[in-house]
């Protein structure tokens, strides 16, 4: 998990260091354009994969969105980043990893989910049984069982807890 946070930071630190001699020529819109398409994509792109993972591994990720928030918003360094983020309308990457599984939950409830995630999502009221009968009353989704670490990030294991 590591490895792949350190490759995604340091092709995102090198975009950023590349939109730094455009930023004086550019507005403020055109450099918030740039960053969403150079990248915020990079930090957007397969974030699912860390839903359930220590803080450790956002802390860089983190850092990446903050150096790009203060070259749109032109704060310094020493200024509070969370102001900045809420001006720009950006999530902490850490909220946004847990916003897009708890948006594809809904989708899946909802049935606009692709099939081999909607299978996943299996409410506890669509159980028969006696040990259910307690579950079916809350509407709450089934949460199966693990014995692993991994186990325990999947998509059908994570998903319930959002």
């Amino acid at each position: 998990m590591s490895q792949q946070g350190t490759a995604v930071c340091r092709s995102c630190f090198y975009q950023l260091s590349q939109l730094k001699s455009v930023k004086s020529s550019s507005t403020r819109e055109a450099v918030h354009s740039l960053i969403q398409a150079f990248v915020h994509y990079r930090l957007d792109y397969c974030n699912s994969v860390l839903a359930g993972v220590a803080k450790v591994y956002f802390q860089k990720l983190q850092s990446v969105q903050n150096m790009a928030a203060r070259m749109v918003s032109g704060v310094h360094r020493s200024v509070h980043i969370t102001p900045v983020l809420e001006d720009l309308h950006w999530l902490p990457v850490r909220q946004g990893v847990v916003f897009k599984t708890a948006l594809m939950v809904w989708k899946c409830v909802h049935g606009v989910a692709p099939a081999y995630l909607s299978d996943l999502c299996i409410h506890t009221t669509a159980i028969s049984g006696h040990q259910h009968l307690r579950l079916a009353v809350t509407n709450t989704l089934l949460v199966p069982c693990t014995r692993t670490a991994t186990g325990q990030r999947s998509f059908a294991v994570n998903r319930p807890a959002t």
